[in-house]
């Protein structure tokens, strides 16, 4: 887990050799030897990074190293101030040199040079400690063979469960038999993934037990695949299970070992030759096992079956070149946790019933396990010997100390942590930093990006940008099952996502022991832990902190307390938080910075979105190493005249939404100087509002990827096509007009749009639609809010490839809709205040993969779309604000009831006097009595 750290201060020391040399002159040598030192840590760490079991002896050599990594990082960023100091001017206030002990003399340089060789000494120190008291190198023995013989035994004995034990599987069951004995002659591959706990084997080896199943086939075999396998091993476990399925003799082991690759393949390939045959893959970890065994598995279009369990969603959805089916485990639901709990925790319990005093403390425990079945049973089985109610609420309290220490929860540590221990030593720090937020928190995918971006987190790969990087790393825990999805863009892209709980617990333990982030929760003692780079404050319990000892070292504070303010921010950080490097207080009830934050040299990320602050300081330019800055919601109205100075500025996000479509104003951007076109780094800017000469200098800033601009009028014209023809990068375009009576206008002097623009929002009048939307190729999401066009807008988009998200408010001014032709990847179309709107017509064959349609505000709408009823794949029918005559058309008996038969779920919105109510309008639903 040091790993990382030790990458970066290795990076970090490149870069001051590379870009301060004159500054370093007189420390060039010992820089030059602990960079050396720590290219062998590295080393070292990755040796033990891919080592899963360590001894007592050599987990402290690691911590050793660990330590003395983060002693190198707070010499570098001492030193990193001192140049910082020099090149500013000494204007940093003397505070700030008492609590980082830096002093102004000459002889500061000697300073760190002294503490340099001292690091140095004790790095070189610790291999000679390691050999005097016989501590062992991280080239020993590993237990990874032990763990994955623990994974068979634990898969093959799922074969035996009696059906009466489980709970939820049946409908499962039915769905993968379908499957394996439908009519398809060729050779069909069913996946099923999950997580790892989420019950894949159970359900697979119920389904392989199954009497019909095993009738349908020739023959049949179970092999349990794992991380670590030899292809030939697995050829002689098929031949093996092959024989025994058919009562034949089976060849003897030592035959078989004796015999080669060749041998093993020609006698599988013979075996099957003219037999239908089915093969379980379980516990599947790398898509090369598929291109390593197919050839042994013939496709004889006999009927033959493959069925594999996997945790990695790109495994299950691998093009294997045959027909594939994809099961995905959902967690139980909260009446089948709870009745699968009950058999666990109160089998000797009077008709296995909870008791009244332990039902709150049970109903807790199994929410935690978020219909985890493993987890379930597991804590189940612990809770069987607890029978007061002071046992449950010491369990419950402790569950992360039991989860890590209580052997009667090792199996669930234990298939928990293959996942993790599977990971890229990257991914792990990305990953247990996502525990950092509380307990089913709503994580966003953008806020996450920036965090893991600034905090070095992510490796720098030459022609990769760093966005691209944090993307591929969020997949990777996401097709790992590691993350649980619970947002997706129109292009099915993740937009924010949630860790089960019992994963955060095991992350939360782990990130502890390594030091890597501590989490407040209203407990004193916490706050002593010594050396804590992290801290997250999650409790409003004992916040007022007088003290904050132990967190001199302090780089990330990210606060998820709204109710009160847990810190002094008003007037001063607290003493410990002077090289902080994040500070995340998003939704605090903040209406004031404190003075000194303006000296947080080393500050990566500011986020103050939702919080009260009215201004910015006024010498907001001293955070020169300021990447990324979120005042979204806030009171700020304007930029201060030294925001300027932030040269290292990446993302600026500064506006402020209205979530009521039926307003012109939906959105409202941030007023700068021109100034601002100084900034040369920035790629995100959104909003700013269009005053004086800036429209035409921002034509300056070529990096931007995403840009919003409010208060446009119709002069600008000129000015803003020439800067957008310039922003060559540009993905994301947000135009906004003064008021809704002033023309929009982006279409004669725009000749040509940015190539890679895939977001869309104009906000105000046009004119006419501007010729170059039918060239937007890359485009997957429009919003045209307050347009009124008199001409037809669909003819325009309809063939756009790749336009997943639509949302026209207020958009045309004609009666009727047509949807004619194209809209292929359309999968969310919202329709908003057409108040002279009466018939909307979709041709078969449009929009054939919608899934979710809103129509709002449009009262002249008397029947539902003509058409409806092809567009099969819709999932969501919202409505809002319609004619009564409309609802009624759709309810029991209505004339448009045929229409919705297909349609899951149906909302229909509506003011009552209770507030904003909601009825369900789906067939479906009243077919279930809700």
């Amino acid at each position: 887990m040091a790993l990382p750290t030790t990458d970066l201060l290795i990076g970090k020391i490149v870069a001051i050799v590379e870009n301060e040399a004159l500054s370093i002159s007189s420390v060039r040598d010992e820089i030059d030897e602990i960079k050396q030192e720590l290219v062998s840590m590295k080393s070292f760490l990755q040796d033990a990074d891919g080592k899963k079991e360590n001894s007592e002896g050599e987990e402290t050599w690691v911590a050793s190293v660990r330590d003395l990594a983060y002693d190198v990082e707070d010499i570098i960023d001492e030193f990193m101030y001192h140049i910082y100091e020099k090149q500013t001017g000494g204007l940093f206030p003397r505070w700030l040199h008492k609590i980082i002990h830096i002093p102004r003399s000459l002889w500061y340089k000697r300073q760190i040079a002294n503490k340099l060789q001292k690091t140095t000494k004790m790095i070189k120190a610790i291999p000679e400690r390691n050999q005097r008291y016989a501590i062992g190198g991280v080239e020993g023995t590993t237990s990874s063979i032990d763990v994955d013989k623990w994974v068979q035994n634990q898969a093959e004995s799922s074969l035996f469960i009696k059906e009466d034990e489980l709970v939820g599987i049946e409908g499962n069951k039915q769905t993968i038999m379908g499957w394996l004995m439908d009519e398809e002659q060729h050779q069909t591959i069913v996946s099923v993934v999950g997580m790892g706990g989420s019950g894949k084997t159970t359900l697979v080896a119920k389904t392989f037990t199954n009497e019909s199943v095993k009738r349908h086939f020739d023959c049949y075999a179970w092999i349990t695949v794992s991380r670590t396998y030899a292809i030939e091993d697995l050829f002689r476990c098929l031949i093996k299970e092959f024989h025994q399925s058919r009562k034949e003799k089976v060849p003897a082991p030592a035959k078989l070992k004796d015999m080669s690759y060749r041998e093993l393949l020609e006698k599988l390939v013979n075996y099957l030759e003219s037999k239908r045959y089915l093969v379980v893959l379980d516990d599947v970890w790398d898509v090369k096992l598929w291109t390593e065994i197919n050839i042994s598995l013939p496709d004889r279009r006999l009927g033959s079956r493959i069925l594999l369990t996997t945790r990695k969603e790109d495994i299950a959805h691998y093009s294997f070149g045959v027909v594939s089916h994809v099961h995905l485990i959902k967690p139980l639901d909260n009446n089948e946790a709870w009745e699968l709990f009950s058999k666990k925790a109160f089998s000797t319990y009077h008709n296995r019933f909870c008791t009244p005093e332990l039902e709150p403390l049970a109903s807790k425990l199994v929410e935690k396990c978020k219909g985890l079945p493993l987890a379930i049973v597991a804590l189940g089985g612990l809770m069987s010997s607890k029978k007061s109610t002071t046992e449950w609420r010491d369990v419950y309290n402790s569950l992360n100390w039991h989860l890590t220490n209580n052997p009667l929860l090792d199996n669930v540590k234990s298939i928990l942590l293959l996942s993790y221990n599977d990971l890229p030593f990257r991914l792990k720090q990305c990953f247990l930093y996502c525990s950092l937020f509380p307990e089913d928190y709503l994580i966003r995918r953008k806020r996450l990006f920036r965090l893991w971006i600034s905090e070095g987190l992510v490796q720098h790969v030459q022609g990769v940008t760093p966005q691209a990087a944090t993307e591929n790393y969020l997949m990777e825990l996401i097709v790992r099952s590691m993350l649980q999805v619970v947002r997706r863009n129109e292009t099915g892209r993740p937009k924010a996502f949630k860790m089960h709980d019992l994963m955060r617990e095991l992350a939360l333990s782990m990130s502890t022991r390594e030091k890597f982030f501590v989490v407040y929760d209203g407990r004193e003692s916490v706050m002593e832990e010594i050396g804590a780079r992290r801290l997250s404050i999650q409790s409003t319990e004992g916040t007022e902190i007088k003290s904050w000892i132990g967190m001199s070292k302090l780089r990330t504070l990210l606060v998820f307390v709204t109710g009160i303010i847990p810190l002094s921010f008003s007037n001063a950080l607290p003493s410990g938080f002077k090289l902080l490097r994040v500070l995340d207080v998003e939704d605090m009830p903040l209406d004031k910075l404190p003075n000194d934050l303006v000296y947080l040299f080393n500050l990566r990320y500011l986020n103050l979105k939702g919080t009260a602050i009215r201004e910015l300081p006024k010498s907001i330019g001293y955070l020169h190493n300021l990447h990324f800055l979120d005042i979204r919601k806030t009171k700020i109205e304007a930029l201060p005249k030294g925001f300027s100075k932030l040269l290292n500025l990446r993302h600026l996000m500064m506006y402020y939404n209205n979530k009521d479509y039926n307003d012109f104003k939906i959105v409202s951007g941030t007023r700068a100087t021109s100034n601002i076109s100084k900034l040369k780094k920035l790629q995100v800017l959104s909003r700013v509002q269009s005053e004086g000469n800036i429209i035409r200098l921002l034509g300056n800033m070529t990096q931007l990827t995403r840009i919003g601009i409010t208060n446009l009028t119709e002069r600008d014209e000129m000015d803003l096509c020439d800067s957008i023809q310039k922003m060559k990068l540009l993905t994301n375009l947000s135009l906004m007009v003064k008021d809704e009576e002033e023309f929009l206008r982006a279409d004669n002097a725009l000749f040509s749009p940015p190539p890679h623009l895939r977001k869309l929002c104009f906000i105000g009048k046009l004119e006419k639609v501007p010729h170059w939307f039918s060239s937007l190729d890359s485009l997957t999401s429009m919003h045209l809010h307050w347009p009124r066009l008199e001409e037809d807008l669909l003819s325009h988009i309809e063939g756009l490839p790749f336009l997943g998200s639509l949302t026209l408010v207020n958009a045309y001014v004609g009666s009727e809709l047509r949807f004619s032709r194209g809209f292929v990847k359309l999968s969310n179309l919202q329709l908003f205040k057409f108040p002279s709107l009466s018939k909307i017509t979709v041709e078969k064959g449009v929009m054939p993969n919608l899934q979710f349609l809103t129509l709002n505000s449009c009262m002249e709408l008397k029947r539902l779309p003509h058409g409806l009823e092809h567009l099969t794949n819709l999932q969501t029918l919202s409505l809002e604000f319609l004619s009564s005559q409309l609802i009624q058309s759709i309810r029991e008996g209505g004339v448009d009831r045929p229409k919705v038969q297909h349609i899951l779920e149906i909302n229909h919105f509506f003011d009552s006097s209770g507030g904003r109510s909601c009825e369900s309008l789906s067939p479906r639903a009243l077919y279930r009595g809700e």
